[in-house]
């Protein structure tokens, strides 16, 4: 069946860098899989006293906490943006239900955003290493097709990056909007991605494709570890 994976890297990254992430989806089901790596506009960093580099949106303060001060009009621009990427690939055919939004770390955190703004349902938003970016008073302008969308959300105990308890935190304010969001830690992981995390990631995707469709019985448990 045709699905759509839209990757979004982290800042200071590229889309062509995490081309080796398709090796983790090699089951038939993926066959059909198109694949959307794009890369962040360059931009100046605050963090990094004003670097350009590669980022969806400004960084202002490390580490990232669940109280990390939020630059929402740079977000939804970039949102925007991933709803076009999006809505081209439902225009050309793809099932909503099998168009899912995943990402690291900044691209986690514009993946979880694009997901809750989105006026349908989709397959699902897997989050790695990422934060809430923008402030809680953006649940007025979340529909509830978007609230039917599922949640994969992976964090590493040991991130000082993007700090864990601001993963629990994100996953937590989805869970108070009725959303179901699966919290994965993996313990004594920083901020990276590794193999498990991608097998897992690969494993729940599947899932959802082969039971057609991504919505699905709502969770409300908040944590689970490896």
């Amino acid at each position: 069946m045709a699905s759509f994976i839209l990757w979004l890297h982290g800042s200071g990254d590229s889309g062509p860098a995490n081309e080796s992430i398709k090796e983790h989806f090699t089951d038939p089901v993926f066959k059909s899989t198109k694949w959307g790596l794009p890369t962040a506009p360059s931009r100046p960093i605050t963090v990094n006293r004003g670097a350009v580099m590669p980022a969806w949106f400004d960084v202002t303060d490390v580490p990232i906490t669940s109280k990390s001060v939020r630059h929402d009009e740079e977000v939804l621009s970039a949102v925007k943006d991933v709803h076009s990427m999006i809505d081209k690939q439902i225009a050309n055919g793809i099932n909503p239900n099998n168009v899912f939004v995943c990402g690291f770390s900044q691209g986690g955190a514009l993946a979880i955003a694009s997901v809750l703004l989105h006026p349908r349902t989709l397959g699902g938003g897997i989050i790695f290493s990422g934060s809430m970016p923008l402030n809680p008073s953006i649940k007025e302008q979340v529909v509830p097709e978007a609230t039917k969308t599922p949640i994969l959300w992976i964090h590493g105990t040991d991130d000082q990056i993007v700090l864990f308890e601001a993963g629990e935190s994100g996953c937590k304010f989805l869970q108070e909007l009725g959303m179901s969001c699966e919290f994965k830690a993996y313990p004594g992981l920083g901020h990276s991605l590794m193999d498990d995390e991608l097998e897992y990631f690969s494993s729940w995707l599947r899932s959802r494709l082969l039971s057609g469709g991504g919505v699905v019985q709502q969770k409300r448990g908040c944590c689970s570890q490896m």
